[in-house]
């Protein structure tokens, strides 16, 4: 089994959807990440906090796979983010963003994290995912999450950090605006080309959409009647999809598409509840039931 590290945010999210309304819940990129890899992998969690987050608060991290000695706590206030979903959670409106103790974040990898052999580069920005990159000893395999912001603002660092990757984890929209191209087939190719040999393109209730080389797999949305909460279901998948690869001995085609659905399974679960809720309630059995329903969705005998 490989450890993952992992860089990115640990923030306070308050959300309101469609079926409710929440504040001061923990979230935050690397929160959702690592907890949803801790069920298959070990997890190495670099970030920062501020005073406000308590004992209390850690707790969501506790009996878990999580190692938190990356975890810095510096005086200030912790990163807060406040957003409210459409009717149909077609649309997200962020209503603030406060960077707190986030916005003069400079990742320091302790030094027993270096040699870990799976690291994910959570949405961040690129000078930061490339500093990470510098810190860390020839991992096995590198995969990156980014975002419009990144894309439209610093280019030429994202594109600095891509050529040095693995796998890139992105919405439609996101690959669409990196790539210049509107078909998803394309976008990924002409994203492999600055230097990922990997694509992962999640589309929402649709689904997600991989490529390897030319190879393309895809995975259908699973419909669901109760949705609560879409916070962190990209991260949630990127846990589940990552923490499975990790559990892997080698990586094969076959435990590849399997990665791509325990990612799906896990986002799945995620939305059902708000923010961490459905996560750290959620059983090994309950993975296996919802890997079975994505089983039964997509399932049948050729001619």
């Amino acid at each position: 089994m490989k450890p993952i590290l992992t860089v990115g945010s640990v923030a306070f999210d308050s959300i309101k959807t469609p079926t409710g309304e929440f504040s001061h819940l923990v979230g935050g990129a690397a929160t959702f990440f690592s907890i949803a890899a801790s069920f298959f992998a070990d997890v190495r969690l670099v970030g920062v906090v501020g005073e406000d987050f308590t004992e209390e608060h850690s707790r969501v991290f506790a009996g878990r796979r999580i190692d938190l000695c990356g975890l810095q706590q510096v005086a200030g206030e912790t990163f807060r983010w406040r957003g409210e979903y459409s009717a149909d959670f077609s649309k997200r409106e962020t209503l603030y963003t406060r960077l707190n103790v986030f916005e003069a974040f400079k990742p320091e990898i302790p030094t027993e994290f270096r040699s870990s052999p799976v690291v994910f580069l959570a949405n961040i920005h690129p000078s930061l995912q490339l500093d990470v990159l510098n810190q860390v000893n020839s991992p096995d395999l590198v995969a990156l999450d980014t975002m419009n912001y990144w894309i439209e603002g610093t280019p030429n660092e994202l594109r600095a950090v891509l050529a040095r990757v693995d796998v890139v984890i992105i919405n439609d929209e996101e690959a669409q605006q990196l790539s210049g191209e509107a078909n998803l087939v394309k976008a990924a190719r002409a994203i492999r080309a600055m230097g990922p040999t990997h694509v992962v393109i999640k589309r929402g209730e649709h689904g997600v959409l991989v490529t390897r080389g030319e190879r393309l797999f895809a995975v259908p949305g699973l419909p669901l009647e109760d949705v609560r909460d879409p916070t962190g279901a990209g991260d949630t998948f990127a846990g589940g999809f990552l923490g499975y690869l990790s559990s892997m001995p080698t990586v094969t085609e076959e435990n590849w598409n399997q990665a791509v659905i325990a990612g799906s399974a896990m986002a799945s679960l995620s939305v059902q509840d708000f923010g961490l809720g459905a996560l750290l309630n959620l059983t090994k059995t309950e993975i296996g039931n919802r890997f079975q329903d994505f089983k039964s969705l997509t399932h049948f005998d050729a001619l």
